[in-house]
């Protein structure tokens, strides 16, 4: 038995969760106040049978892992530990493996800790690092901010930092690996990539030290320089605060979204806490996957600059594509967030940003609008075309149709013809797997495998990637395949190290819900309808490249097209016979 499968077998889900809510049972299923938000009906339910957690007010769900990892902020092996000892299981020599694979990253964490005493050190007890604590308290931060965002200072010295891990028993090459040193150009030696510069560490949603970013007090360049990409670090994946303000987020429905460091440390130091920072970086699809976990909306108050604008307009099309709901504020010119909250305040700027702000589809339609000359039809024409690839990667139908109507509305021509562009000219097709978030035979399989290991050993064979290629769900089974594949177990904990939180979620509250018993046969008759579907997809994209070779004449490439063609049909023809 895997040492996953021991825990679940011994431990008591109602008692964990009882450490951090009061629980009262109804029926078969336990409930009470989420311990992941504020709350005064109780939206929190636990079943005890299948071992399984889910809020219905801010959509947090999982298992017993999930549930030690997020109140405790620690990794799944962390978490598989922790159970081991409450509940005095031996780890296996197999788990203690597993446990040494993570050896690298925990010393990449131990490292971080390490520079990050030295840095807070630097600060507070120096005569340099006076210079940056001046600085900043005359840039209006107050002690007690400094303290709780954990700001330090890196001296302005080659390798004072890299000395000091070296006597920590810190070997050279883990501190490289770490991003804070650098191979000295003269063959020998490292010198400390961070000096002189005030230091601003970068906390994963666990509370873990995972990189820094450091201003300068000198006035070199870079002004800000931030660390490499690392093991345990990428900008693209992580927003800077969110450790902080992510309950804050999910209690206000909202996230406001701004640039950098001193943005969000003023922000949250005049009592706005729902902020978070895209750490001076262009914003990414991985970085709206972390913020959607804790709310569908996002208000951009990024600088009102060239450069703030270009950010803004790019945040807008990524988040319109996440199906998050944006809306754009920008402050008046001369101001930042940092700048105005401490100028104006916190209630000024509230209401400044709530009466001042444009929904996102909006900003975007006026911005490039008024960039284009619209007098001449090719650029007309082309920034319709720009438009509509935009708003066809929107995942919602319904949403879809309205910036259709919109996009009708400030071109003057009829949303048929829209629609039309949408059909043949743009590169997404619209298929079943576009209409809802999960589909019917997706989710229930997805289930199924979650719930029913012996069920799952036998169907994960029969999966192939290609099948649920753009699935909502495609990354959680890849997962899936690969944990599989490796032997490493299939635990939502596992996954959700990985995935986004909000489709686990979405999964676990049907698993709750849902009280019929698989088998094997609905779990395969769940996977043949995916493969339908993904065969009738292609055989859609296939056709549509006959009709086109067919009008340009093209008969060598036609020929191979139509015996492609064939295939699937006859494919799709044998997979109903199996029914």
């Amino acid at each position: 038995m895997e040492i996953t499968d021991l825990i679940r077998e011994k431990a008591d889900i109602i008692e964990l969760a009882s450490q951090y809510t009061n629980l009262r049972q109804r029926g078969k299923r336990w409930f009470g106040l989420c311990p992941f938000h504020s709350e005064k009906t109780p939206s929190f339910t636990v079943d005890p049978e299948k071992k399984l957690y889910h809020c219905f007010g801010c959509g947090a769900g999982g298992d017993i892992f999930t549930l030690i990892m997020e109140k405790e902020k620690m990794s799944f092996w962390e978490a598989i530990k922790f159970l081991c000892q409450k509940y005095n299981i031996p780890l296996p020599e197999k788990s203690l493996e597993k446990s040494k694979i993570n050896e690298e990253t925990e010393e990449l964490y131990r490292i971080h800790d390490h520079a990050l005493k030295f840095f807070r050190k630097c600060l507070i007890s120096t005569s340099e690092g006076k210079r940056a604590l001046d600085y900043l308290i005359k840039r209006g931060i107050k002690k007690e901010t400094i303290e709780f965002f954990k700001i330090g200072y890196a001296p302005k010295s080659w390798n004072s930092l890299y000395s000091y891990l070296i006597k920590q028993n810190i070997k050279p090459e883990s501190i490289e690996k770490a991003g804070l040193i650098i191979p000295s150009q003269k063959g020998e030696g490292f010198y400390d990539r961070f000096r002189g510069r005030i230091i601003f560490p970068i906390f994963n949603l666990l509370g873990k030290v995972i990189a820094f970013g450091g201003r300068t007090v000198y006035d070199d360049e870079p002004k800000y320089l931030n660390s490499p990409e690392t093991p345990i670090y990428s900008k693209g994946n992580s927003l800077y605060g969110l450790n902080w303000s992510k309950d804050y987020i999910r209690e206000n429905k909202e996230a406001i979204l701004v640039e950098g460091y001193m943005d969000l440390i003023s922000l949250y130091q005049s009592g706005i806490k729902n902020v978070v920072a895209s750490l001076g970086t262009s914003l990414t699809t991985s970085q709206l996957s972390l913020l959607q976990r804790f709310t569908k909306r996002v208000c951009v108050n990024y600088d009102s600059d060239q450069a703030g604008q270009s950010a803004t307009l790019r945040s807008i099309s990524l988040c319109l594509e996440k199906g998050l709901e944006v809306k754009i504020s920008l402050l008046p010119e001369g101001y930042d967030p940092d700048s105005f909250v401490k100028e104006k305040g916190k209630d000024e700027y509230l209401n400044y940003i709530k009466d001042n702000n444009i929904p996102g589809f909006e900003f975007l339609c006026s911005s490039m609008m008024k960039s284009r000359n619209l007098d001449l039809p090719q650029e007309k024409s082309q920034l319709l075309r720009e438009l509509v690839e935009i708003i066809s990667k929107v995942p919602d139908n319904i949403v879809r149709s309205e910036y259709i109507k919109k996009l009708s509305e400030y071109f003057d021509i009829h949303e048929s013809e829209i629609r039309e562009i949408i059909k043949f000219g743009a590169d997404k097709v619209f298929t079943e797997f576009d209409k809802e978030e999960f589909l019917p035979a997706e989710k229930r399989l997805l289930q199924i495998i979650l719930e029913k290991k012996e069920i799952a050993e036998k169907i994960i064979p029969y999966i192939n990637i290609n099948d649920i290629r753009g699935l909502k769900s495609e990354r959680i089974f890849e997962k899936i395949l690969n944990n599989f594949n490796n032997n490493k177990g299939l635990s939502i904990g596992l996954l959700k190290e990985e995935i986004d939180s909000s489709l686990i979620s979405s999964i676990v509250q049907s698993m709750i819900v849902n009280q019929c018993e698989p088998s094997l046969e609905e779990a395969m008759d769940c996977l043949n309808t995916l493969k339908r579907l993904s065969l009738e997809k292609k055989l859609k994209e296939i056709q549509r490249e006959i009709n086109k070779l067919e009008k340009e004449g093209n008969s060598h490439k036609l020929n191979a097209y139509l015996e492609l063609k064939q295939k699937i049909m006859k494919d799709l023809l044998a997979l109903c016979e199996t029914k």
